[in-house]
């Protein structure tokens, strides 16, 4: 575990804010009622030995997910079939329940078992998921991908999380506070372990479209959050791509320095303690 002024040392030293901004943040809410899921019911939970994390449906087969979240407490890739995707999973019910088949994963992420990350690895924790069979859309509508969002921008999460991990909570207005080089960007939205792979969502028009996805972050407080995304549209294509070849894994890791910026609980969230 690091202090978070490290961190914030390393971020600016290693990823080169390209701009920032502070707003108000809304409250976190709930959507444990069936009436509430409406409209969200793309976003569900996957879960594996030993732990969950958040998933969203960008097609009626394919799961977006953080790519940490398809390794165990050992490092090891997790066998596709030990995953199980809830759609709209609330209080012990789903809207459509899947196992998944196949999981692509960047070549460029490394991942480690003991938490440690550096910048490469939170622009490349994506993975995408393929399920055993679509999801229809009368069930659950995917969403869309969006371009990169600028710093200051509002946006909402929604997310599963530790101490709220039997139903979805919206936190319907946050912000994007920082992006920096290498498709990196930061944000204060409510978030905690176990929300990994959250869709970050900005509104385009009438519709909201998935614009980065948590991969962790520094808790300072209960209301003072800071979390980590990467920019989505190549890697995903890549990953769509990698899926019809046959699935993925990253490649060996190179043995360069990692620098710590979190840890996770299984397969939660890397977030850091000050």
């Amino acid at each position: 575990m690091i202090r978070t002024a490290f961190l914030a040392a390393f971020l600016a030293a290693s990823l080169l804010p390209v701009g920032g901004t502070a707003q108000q943040t809304s409250a976190l809410d709930e959507l444990d009622r069936r009436g509430d899921l409406l409209g969200w019911e793309a976003v569900g939970r996957l879960d594996s030995p030993g732990g969950f994390c958040t998933g969203t449906l960008i097609a009626s087969d394919l799961v977006l997910t953080a790519a940490h979240c398809v390794f165990d407490a050992s490092g090891q890739r997790i066998a596709p079939e030990r995953m199980v995707f809830r759609a709209g999973y609330s209080n012990g019910r789903s809207i459509a329940e899947r196992r998944a088949d196949r999981v692509a994963v960047p070549g460029s992420y490394h991942h480690s078992a003991d938490g440690t990350q550096n910048a490469a690895d939170i622009g490349s924790d994506v993975a995408l998921v393929r399920l055993s069979s679509p999801v229809s859309a009368s069930e659950a509508a995917p969403f869309r991908l969006h371009e990169t969002p600028r710093a200051g921008d509002r946006v909402s999460v929604v997310s599963y999380g530790r101490g709220r991990s039997e139903a979805l909570s919206r936190q319907a207005e946050c912000n994007v506070t920082d992006r920096f080089r290498g498709g990196i960007m930061s944000f204060d939205c409510n978030v905690t372990y176990g929300s990994s792979g959250a869709p970050v969502f900005m509104r385009y028009g009438t519709r909201v479209r998935i614009v980065s996805l948590i991969s962790g972050g520094t808790r300072l407080g209960e209301s003072d959050v800071v979390s980590y995304g990467m920019e989505l549209p190549a890697i995903v294509d890549t990953l769509k791509q990698q899926l019809r070849a046959g699935g993925s894994r990253p490649a060996a890791s190179d043995g360069a320095r990692r620098i710590q910026v979190g840890q996770r609980n299984a397969t939660g969230a890397r977030f850091v303690r000050p």
